[in-house]
């Protein structure tokens, strides 16, 4: 393993080199595809109304060559690693060999129309688009193996890392924090700070006592609220209770029973 990390290491200075000379030909062989792409827009023929298709794809295909031509460009790179990580910094070079095949096959495929062979466009417009389809295959699968031969997975390191940092891709891709590491501890009280505090006992002895946040967040709460109408109840209650009322018997002779009526 340290013999594996060792050669890892030893190829990140020569990478820098061969990665990014791999870079301009990735960039030409996108130029070649849009230049083929453009030529079979133009050379298309309308047999049916189903022609529209056949040239969306050529601009489909012009037009994700431009989008890949800017991710191997040293620009932009915070949209990639946000929007499009596939193609940022963190990612190697598998997704973008796996595009370039892709694309290569699909414009190599389209020398099997008449429109397009070497008759109806020319020989110099057919190498062109035969050409810009062999080489975007050639290239996919050369990024392919380079993506394996040159990233070091014992650090986190891809390959487009080394190329854009070199022999000290490791030192500086741990401090940008791309690798980051997060331990959570299974007993919290252990992770939270400690109080520290002095009581003195009746034999004015200093003993040091230590309550963790829990602790200390407990003897806060639950807050005793009393209810103010309990109170005022409890207030009457006990007024009434306490003092002492004096009835007195009413007078007997006004009472209606024992009037006279005339």
């Amino acid at each position: 393993m340290a013999m594996a990390s060792l050669f890892k290491g030893s190829l990140a200075g020569p990478g820098y080199v061969i990665l990014n000379v791999l870079r301009g030909i990735n960039i030409i062989a996108f130029l070649d595809l849009i230049a083929a792409s453009v030529v079979m827009l133009i050379k298309i023929t309308i047999n049916n109304n189903f022609f529209f298709f056949e040239a969306v794809t050529h601009v489909v295909t012009a037009s994700l060559s431009i989008f890949l031509i800017i991710s191997e460009l040293p620009i932009f790179g915070n949209f990639f690693n946000r929007y499009c990580p596939q193609l940022g910094q963190s990612a190697g070079f598998g997704p973008l060999a796996f595009v370039m095949i892709v694309l290569g096959v699909s414009v190599v495929g389209n020398l099997n129309n008449d429109d397009f062979s070497q008759k109806n466009l020319g020989l110099s417009m057919w190498r062109i688009v035969a050409s810009a389809g062999i080489l975007s295959m050639t290239m996919g699968i050369v990024n392919f193996i380079a993506g394996f031969i040159f990233a070091d997975s014992a650090n986190s390191v891809t390959a487009r890392q080394v190329r854009a940092y070199g022999a000290v891709a490791d030192k500086v891709v741990d401090r940008k924090g791309s690798r980051k590491s997060f331990q959570l501890s299974l007993n919290r009280e252990e992770a939270l700070p400690t109080y520290r505090a002095t009581a003195n006992n009746n034999n004015n002895n200093n003993n040091n006592i230590t309550r963790p946040m829990s602790m200390r967040h407990a003897s806060r709460f639950p807050l005793k609220i009393s209810s103010p109408v309990k109170e005022r109840t409890d207030a009457s209650s006990s007024k009434y209770s306490s003092s002492e009322v004096d009835l007195t018997m009413p007078n007997a002779a006004h009472h209606p029973a024992y009037s006279n009526f005339v």
